[in-house]
C-alpha cells in the first residue's frame, strides 16, 4: 500500500506588513526555509525530485516560477525543478497536495511542498493595480458565460463574508469575541513557546508579528465596518503578512533509503468547492465530504486548523460542523497571526503538525477558504 509521509516542517515566523521581514526579497525567504529544511531532515538535496511552492499574486519579484527561484537563491543543486502554484489562499496546502499525490502515484519519492508571500512587497492592491494598467478593471468582465450565470453580482471576499455572516446569524459581538480570543490563544501560544520548535528565524525575527497585546473588546467595537452597514471590521479580518514555510513529503521507499523518521502520515487530502459569490463557505462541505470519505467524526479530530480569514467563515463553519471549539484553532489563527497568503497552507500544516505531537493527537485536519468559492481539507494522522 502505497503512503506519503510528513518528514519535517518549518517555517519563518508570520512578519507583519511593513514589519521585520518586509525588506527580504521574497526569494530569500522562501530559501530560508529550504535550507532549514534540508539541515533539520539530513536528507540530501539532491535527491529531492521536485519543489511545488504555493504563491499568490506572482508578479515584481514573486513572478518567474519563485518556486524554482527558492530554490536557487538557497543555493541549492540546480537539476531539481520547481513548480508555484496558485489557489489563491489555498496554494500551499494545494502544493502539499500536489506533493503527496506525486509520492502517492509512485511517479515521485521525495518532493519538497510549501509557499510564500511577501505582502509588504506585492500588497493585493498591487496585483489589481498591474491589471488596470493592462485595461482589466474586473478579472470577470467580459466572459458572457460568466453573466449568464452570476450576472454582475459583486466577487468580493469582503461580500462573501457579510453574506455568510448574515446567513448563519453571527452578530458583530459574536466575532468580536472569537477574533479576541485568537489574540489571547496566540499570545499565550508565543509566551509557553509552542511556536518555537516550528520557527526558523530570520534577521533577527524570532516570533510571530502579528497578536495584539494591547487589543480589548472595547477597542474592536469602536472599528468601523469594512462594508458600509456591514458587519464586518479589519479586527475580525486576516492580517497582511509575510512569511513562507515548508515541508518534506516522502514515500516509504523514500524514508527507508535516506534513513528517515517521518513526523505524520498524509491520511487524506481533497478539495471541493461552493457558491463564488459568497466564496469563502466551501470549507463545509469540505469538510463533510472529507469525513464521509474517510469515516471519520468530527470528535475524531484532535486539532484542527482552519484558516481565520474572517471571523464569520469560522464560526459558520463551527456551527455546521458541531466541532469542539478549544480543538479549532488552539495557538490562534490568522486573525491574529497574519494571513501570507501563498503562504498560510504550509504554515498551518506545520503548526498543525506540532500541535498534535504537543497533544499526543491522533488525527488533524486542516481546511481553509479560497478564492472562487473553494477548499481544501488535508488529514494527518501523528506517527
Amino acid at each position: 500500500m502505497r503512503e506519503a509521509y510528513i518528514v519535517d516542517a518549518v517555517r519563518t515566523p508570520v512578519g507583519r506588513r511593513g514589519g521585520g521581514l518586509s525588506a527580504i526579497h521574497p526569494a530569500d525567504l522562501g530559501a530560508h526555509v529550504l535550507s532549514a529544511l534540508m539541515e533539520r531532515t539530513g536528507v540530501n538535496p539532491a535527491a529531492v525530485e521536485d519543489v511545488v511552492f504555493g504563491c499568490v499574486d506572482t508578479v515584481g519579484p514573486q513572478a518567474g516560477d519563485i518556486a524554482r527561484t527558492c530554490w536557487l537563491a538557497a543555493g541549492l543543486p540546480e537539476h531539481v525543478p520547481g513548480v508555484t502554484v496558485d489557489r489563491q489562499c489555498g496554494s500551499s496546502q494545494q502544493a502539499v497536495h500536489f506533493a503527496a499525490q506525486a509520492v502517492l502515484s509512485g511517479t515521485a519519492d521525495l518532493v519538497v511542498a510549501g509557499g510564500v508571500q511577501s505582502m509588504s512587497t506585492v500588497p493585493i492592491s498591487y496585483a489589481m493595480l498591474a491589471g488596470r494598467e493592462l485595461g482589466f478593471d474586473n478579472p470577470f468582465a467580459g466572459s458572457k458565460g460568466w453573466a449568464q450565470r452570476y450576472g454582475t453580482r459583486e466577487v468580493s471576499q469582503f461580500a462573501g463574508a457579510e453574506q455568510i455572516a448574515a446567513k448563519w446569524e453571527i452578530s458583530r459581538q459574536d466575532m468580536e469575541e472569537y477574533s479576541f480570543e485568537s489574540h489571547q490563544r496566540a499570545l499565550r501560544a508565543i509566551d509557553e513557546g509552542r511556536f518555537a520548535g516550528e520557527i526558523a528565524p530570520i534577521e533577527g525575527v524570532t516570533t510571530d508579528e502579528g497578536p495584539r497585546r494591547d487589543t480589548s473588546l472595547e477597542k474592536m467595537a469602536s472599528l468601523r465596518p469594512l462594508v458600509e452597514g456591514g458587519r464586518l471590521t479589519a479586527a475580525l479580518s486576516s492580517q497582511l503578512s509575510d512569511a513562507a514555510a515548508a515541508l518534506l513529503v516522502a514515500s516509504p521507499r523514500a524514508v527507508q533509503e535516506h534513513g528517515l523518521t517521518p513526523r505524520a502520515r498524509i491520511h487524506h487530502l481533497s478539495a471541493r468547492a461552493d457558491d463564488p459569490i459568497m466564496m469563502l463557505s466551501a470549507p463545509i462541505p469540505a469538510t463533510a465530504h472529507a469525513l464521509a470519505r474517510t469515516g471519520l467524526d468530527i470528535s475524531d479530530i484532535a486539532v484542527v486548523e482552519i484558516n481565520e480569514a474572517f471571523a464569520s467563515v469560522v464560526l459558520a463553519w463551527l456551527k455546521e460542523t458541531g466541532a469542539d471549539p478549544a480543538r479549532v484553532n488552539p495557538n490562534g489563527g490568522a486573525i491574529a497571526l497574519g494571513h501570507p497568503l501563498g503562504a498560510t497552507g504550509a504554515r498551518l500544516m506545520t503548526s498543525l503538525l506540532c500541535e498534535l505531537e504537543r497533544t499526543g493527537g491522533r488525527y488533524g485536519l486542516q481546511t481553509m477558504c479560497e478564492g472562487g468559492g473553494q477548499a481544501n481539507v488535508t488529514v494527518i494522522e501523528r506517527l
